[in-house]
């Protein structure tokens, strides 16, 4: 009640409304400015001005002061006030308004908690929630309050609908009952997009936890990449010293071996000068007795002592040089296969169906209409498909399969209680849960437990690269090109050893890849 009698006193007089920029006349009496203005100028006619409350005159158009202390009032006790602004007030409160709790459809009036004891209690008098849209709650044919809910049609509807009307008959429900029904349904349903919603929050959390692992993965890859091309770079600059050191070497062996030879063919230069000089002065001596009573010595032609031929000087063993760049490197090729080391694949005659031919070095694999022959056993395969003899069953396992010789192909891994003879589609490796494989036979897809995915491949794959990670339960599929292409990954948890599977389509053939 004070908050009503205060807000009387902020009322204005002309619009009967809050004050609005409040102003004074010099009477004391305090107007919306706009409300005052309109009356002064409505006067103005006339000659007079006079005050809307207490008629004061003036012969002058009043001043208006603004009234900054009242301004502030409204503002604060707009600020202290609910939101008014859509609400249903009671009827009865003429002073002031006061929020209505309930609205009689009935008497078409909304009723306050002080107002609504002194309203009938008859049942007639149908009581809702404050509401101002009483037509909505009446029907548009009898223009009497809905009371029921007529499942059949999904609509509500009155008495007269139910007792006379198109719904005469019909199976229909009060309006609370068919509500608390509705309720529960939408609860239910509520109950279950909730637990969607949070399995949806759920899923995006695991996004989010694969994306940061693939981050610190990939960061960890980088890494590792980097200290290896370090590590490679390294030992390149430590063996092109060693094989600029060797060829060194052996240049200086050969100029010392040169300047060796060259030292002797020297001398032995010298001594055919001195001897070519003597022989010179002897062919000057004219007198024959003279001549021929000089000592000579030998005075035999070409010495037959060769000393300095090229052949007889060292060379550059190149061979050596070659040798050893090639050693160093296979080295460094043993160095980047931790990278992804490569599984020794054999297939396993004993799993190979009847209709398929094995190479003798366990690595091909040919489809032949010609039974072979062999005895049937527990882990023989009766449905055109081989395993490795090697199963997996922790690790990190890769192996390459040449497929440019199938038109139709199907490989993959599977486990070990995978059944081996024929029952139908399901013995098929990628058409049961215990194989996981990768085909092109009538479109290029992926298939596990007999569901497809779809890839796309923008031409034919000749080699299919697979690694398997056991602990991660991941297997990968790559198509071996350049650049080398992800093709899929499957995730699953394997719990039994793996092997590697393939499926033989007639005249078709694989191999697996040294």
């Amino acid at each position: 009640m004070a908050s009503a009698d205060l807000r009387d006193e902020l009322n204005c007089s002309i619009c009967l409304s809050l004050y609005t920029d409040p102003v004074s006349l010099r009477c004391g009496h305090n107007f919306c400015r706009s409300c005052i203005v309109s009356a002064l100028d409505a006067q103005e006619a006339a000659g007079v001005y006079s005050c809307p409350d207490c008629r004061e005159e003036s012969p002058q158009h009043p001043a208006l002061e603004k009234n900054r202390k009242l301004a502030n009032i409204v503002e604060r006790f707009l600020s202290s006030q609910p939101d008014m602004e859509g609400r249903i007030f009671c009827t009865y409160c003429i002073k002031s308004p006061v929020p209505a709790v309930r609205t009689c459809l009935l008497c078409e009036a909304s009723f306050c908690e002080e107002h609504l004891p002194r309203h009938s209690k008859s049942p007639e008098h149908t009581l809702v929630g404050p509401t101002v849209t009483l037509e909505e709650r009446k029907c548009s044919t009898h223009h009497e309050v809905l009371k029921y809910y007529c499942p059949v049609d999904g609509t509500c509807i009155c008495v007269s609908c139910w007792v006379a009307g198109d719904h005469k008959g019909y199976d229909v429900q009060l309006l609370d009952v068919a509500c608390e029904k509705e309720k529960k349904k939408i609860k239910t349903v509520l109950e279950e997009l909730k637990s969607e919603r949070e399995e949806a929050g759920r899923r995006v959390q695991n996004l989010k936890d694969h994306e940061t692992e693939q981050r610190e993965t990939s960061a960890a890859l980088t890494e590792r990449v980097s200290g290896l091309f370090t590590d490679l770079r390294e030992k390149l600059d430590g063996l092109a010293k060693r094989i600029q050191d060797e060829i060194t070497r052996q240049q200086d062996q050969v100029s010392l071996s040169v300047s060796d030879l060259v030292r002797q063919e020297e001398l032995h230069k010298d001594e055919l000068t001195k001897k070519i000089t003597q022989l010179e002065g002897l062919c000057k001596i004219f007198d024959p007795l003279t001549f021929l009573q000089e000592d000579c010595g030998d005075i035999s032609g070409r010495s037959c002592d060769v000393i300095g031929e090229v052949g007889d000087a060292q060379c550059l063993d190149e061979d050596v040089v070659s040798l050893l760049l090639h050693r160093k490197l296979l080295h460094f090729a043993d160095c980047l296969i931790d990278m992804m080391e490569k599984s020794n694949i054999l297939l396993d005659i004993g799993t190979a169906d009847n209709n398929i031919i094995i190479s003798e070095d366990l690595r091909s694999a040919s489809h032949t209409a010609t039974s072979q022959n062999r005895p049937d056993g527990p882990k023989r395969f009766t449905s055109l498909q081989v395993f490795s003899s090697r199963s997996f069953s922790s690790g990190r396992h890769y192996w390459e399969v040449d497929v440019s010789q199938a038109e139709r192909w199907l490989i993959g891994v599977a486990g070990e209680s995978m059944r081996r003879k024929w029952v139908g589609n399901e013995s098929v490796i990628g058409r049961n849960n215990k194989s996981w494989a990768l085909t092109v036979n009538d479109g290029f897809r992926a298939r596990h437990n007999n569901v497809h995915h779809r890839l796309i491949s923008d031409c034919p794959v000749q080699t299919v690269g697979i690694h398997l990670d056991y602990e991660a339960g991941r297997l990968s599929f790559y198509k071996l090109c350049d650049p080398i292409r992800h093709l899929h990954t499957f995730t699953a948890s394997f719990t039994e050893p793996l092997y590697a599977a393939f499926y033989l389509f007639p005249d078709s053939s694989i191999r697996i890849m040294k």
